[in-house]
């Protein structure tokens, strides 16, 4: 069965994850230049098995649908080029109530780096939460995550200041 298209944008197919993903993820997770941007204690993915852990993770998030952790593919060679998430932001960790926060987050295989996938995968993600009805999406960068930083700059975001509201990091929060 072919995994479920979420949205498309002109270079790139945003669907559900496929268990033939398992090899991509694993790749793209494994890398430290990609996973030390991820989570409160960053840390690689250690072995095939987790990719296949986490992909029926993520589909199990897929089946709203509005929100979803999703493979962005690259059209012309069905090439997954990472992961591109519209989800409620955590429970925040400062002690506050929750309000119903989105994020809008990605993460990139590094050969799929600087060629605006992320910006245009991420633009495709907020322009659905918009449709689906979401008023304000967010998204939280480490403040050394320069890639990422500019990522939200060319979506249009506005800078609302760091935070440890959620993720229990300190992180650069935007607001679009």
């Amino acid at each position: 069965m072919d995994p479920k298209v979420v949205y498309e944008t002109g270079r790139l197919v945003v669907r559900d994850w496929a268990d033939t993903d398992e090899d991509r993820v694993f790749d793209i997770y494994r890398r430290w230049q990609v996973s030390r941007w991820l989570g409160a204690e960053p840390r690689v993915m250690s072995n095939r098995s987790a990719a296949a852990a986490v992909i029926d993770r993520w589909n199990e998030r897929n089946r709203d649908s509005t929100y979803g952790v999703w493979a962005v593919e690259e059209r012309d060679t069905g090439t997954v080029a990472g992961t591109v998430l519209l989800v409620p932001l955590p429970q925040p960790s400062d002690g506050t109530a929750s309000k119903g926060e989105v994020e809008v987050g990605w993460h990139f295989h590094p050969d799929a780096w600087g060629r605006g996938l992320a910006t245009e995968s991420a633009r495709g993600a907020i322009e659905h939460g918009f449709k689906a009805g979401i008023a304000e999406i967010h998204a939280v960068v480490r403040p050394d995550n320069v890639a990422s930083l500019a990522v939200c700059g060319r979506l249009g975001m506005r800078r609302i200041g760091r935070t440890k509201r959620w993720y229990g990091a300190e992180l650069e929060a935007f607001l679009i």
